[in-house]
C-alpha cells in the first residue's frame, strides 16, 4: 500500500471512530428503541426501507451529538471523558462547523423521502438551536421538553419512511402518543447518573433541584406506567406480570441505588423497559403478547 493511500485510510478510519464515538451512547437510549417502535408500529415495510430508516435516524442523532456535545465539553470531561470535544479529538470550533455542514446534509437526505420528512428534519434542527444555541437545556422542564420533541420527531420520521405513506394510521398516532407521554414523564431517568457534571457546568436538572422528590416520582411513575400501558395495548396476564414487574424494579432501583455507577446501571435498566414500551404496540398489529 503507497504512503498515501495508508495516510488517506488511517485519516478515513480516524474520522469514522470520531462519529462512532459522538453517537456511541445513543445506540442504546435512540437508535435502538427509535428502530424497534418504527418496526413495530410500522404497517408494512422491506429491507431497503430498514436501511434508509437506519441511515436517516444516525445522521440526525449525529447531528444533535455535535451541536449539543460542542456545548456540553465541561461537564463531559467528569461525567463522558472519550466524547470526542471532551477528549480533545475535535475542536469545539470545528464541531460547530460540523454541525451546520449536517444540517445541510440531513435536510438534502430527507429530501429523499418527500415533504413530510423534510419538515421533521427542520423541525429536529429547530429543536437542536433552541436546546443548544438558546440553552433551553438548562432548565430542567425545558429540557425534558426538548428530549421529548427529539424523541417524537425521529419516531415520527421512521415511521413515515419504513411505511413509505404520508401519513399515519390509528394504531401508529396512538402509539406515537403514548410514547410521547411516557418519554415526556420520565425523560430524567437519564440525569440521575449526570448529577456531579451537571451541577459543574451549572445546569439545574430534577434529580438536583429536587433529590428526593425526583427518586420518589420514578418509584411511583414507572409501575403506574407499566400497569396502563399493560392496561391499553391488552396484554395477558403473564406479558402484564412481566412488563409491570420490569418497570417497579427500575423504580424500586432508582430510589433506593443512588451512587453514580448504580444509577448508570438503572439507567441502562430504564432503556430495556423503554424498548419493552415500543414493544407493546406489536399486541395490536401481531397479537404478539397475547399470553
Amino acid at each position: 500500500m503507497s504512503y498515501f493511500a495508508a495516510t488517506t485510510l488511517h485519516h478515513a478510519l480516524h474520522h469514522l471512530e470520531t462519529a462512532w464515538l459522538f453517537t456511541r451512547s445513543d445506540f442504546k437510549t435512540m437508535i435502538f428503541p427509535a428502530m424497534m417502535f418504527a418496526t413495530i408500529v410500522s404497517p408494512h415495510y422491506d429491507m431497503p426501507a430498514l436501511f434508509y430508516t437506519s441511515c436517516w435516524l444516525w445522521f440526525h442523532v449525529f447531528q444533535f451529538n455535535v451541536s449539543n456535545q460542542s456545548y456540553s465539553a465541561n461537564e463531559d470531561v467528569l461525567n463522558k471523558p472519550w466524547r470526542p470535544v471532551a477528549s480533545g479529538r475535535i475542536s469545539v470550533k470545528d464541531a460547530r462547523e460540523l454541525r451546520w455542514a449536517l444540517i445541510v446534509f440531513c435536510l438534502g437526505i430527507s429530501s429523499l423521502f418527500g415533504p413530510n420528512v423534510v419538515i421533521t428534519s427542520v423541525m429536529a434542527t429547530a429543536l437542536i438551536i433552541v436546546n443548544d444555541d438558546l440553552r433551553l437545556s438548562d432548565h430542567p422542564v425545558f429540557k425534558n421538553l426538548c428530549s421529548t420533541g427529539g424523541y417524537v420527531i425521529v419516531e415520527l420520521a421512521s415511521l413515515l419512511i419504513l411505511s413509505r405513506k404520508s401519513a399515519l394510521d390509528g394504531t401508529s398516532i396512538k402509539a406515537l402518543s403514548w410514547s410521547m407521554l411516557v418519554v415526556l414523564l420520565t425523560v430524567h431517568a437519564q440525569d440521575f447518573a449526570d448529577v456531579n457534571g451537571d451541577r459543574r457546568s451549572g445546569r439545574r436538572t430534577l434529580p438536583i433541584i429536587a433529590p428526593e422528590g425526583s427518586r420518589i416520582y420514578m418509584l411511583c411513575a414507572l409501575p403506574l406506567f407499566s400497569f396502563a400501558l399493560a392496561s391499553v395495548w391488552s396484554l395477558r396476564p403473564l406479558s402484564s406480570l412481566i412488563f409491570v414487574s420490569m418497570g417497579s424494579w427500575v423504580g424500586i432501583r432508582y430510589y433506593l441505588f443512588r451512587d453514580e455507577i448504580r444509577d448508570q446501571s438503572t439507567y441502562r435498566l430504564y432503556n430495556i423497559w423503554i424498548m419493552g414500551v415500543h414493544l407493546l404496540p406489536a399486541n395490536a398489529r401481531f397479537h404478539a403478547l397475547a399470553w
